[in-house]
């Protein structure tokens, strides 16, 4: 847990909360974030948005968009963290969508692929990482640790 307190503290050094927008973690990164100490003094809210079409209506995100580049792509994963952001009202929001199996995978996106995007103070980064066929809920784990990592990071 130590990546997490890392990252909720430098939130709170910055003042600055965060939100999520969750696909495949289903809520893993904010119930990660929750297990630590004075999280509350940084996190308002957070969406799990797993079917498309929440993450168009809780989030904002355009139906082109998803379309044109699918469901798993950071273009997606970009505007679920620029849209949680903006509607949470928080100064970082963290997007993630990907395959986490045990089906679903093509060859362009094969299962265990995840899209991050993180959005600061307005500023949006994407990243893709391949955990390959690991087992879902090690993708899941996985996707978590890249999450804090990453936030540790860029904050």
């Amino acid at each position: 847990m130590a990546l997490e307190e890392d990252v909720v503290n430098k939130l709170i050094d910055n003042n600055y909360h965060i939100s999520f927008a969750e696909s495949c973690t289903g809520g893993l990164c904010c119930g990660s974030l929750v297990n630590v100490t004075n999280a509350s003094k940084v996190l308002d809210v957070s969406f799990t948005t797993y079917a498309n079409e929440a993450k168009i209506k809780f989030l904002g995100v355009k139906t082109d968009t998803i379309l044109k580049y699918g469901v798993v792509s950071e273009e997606v994963a970009y505007e679920m963290a620029e849209c949680v952001s903006k509607t949470a009202g928080s100064e970082v929001g963290v997007g993630i969508t990907g395959i986490a199996g045990p089906g679903g995978g093509t060859a362009k996106k094969p299962i265990g692929m995840v899209c991050f995007g993180f959005c600061i103070n307005g500023r949006v980064s994407t990243f893709t990482q391949q955990f390959g066929e690991i087992g879902r809920n090690q993708v899941r784990k996985s996707s978590v640790e890249f999450v804090f990592s990453k936030l540790k990071e860029l904050l």
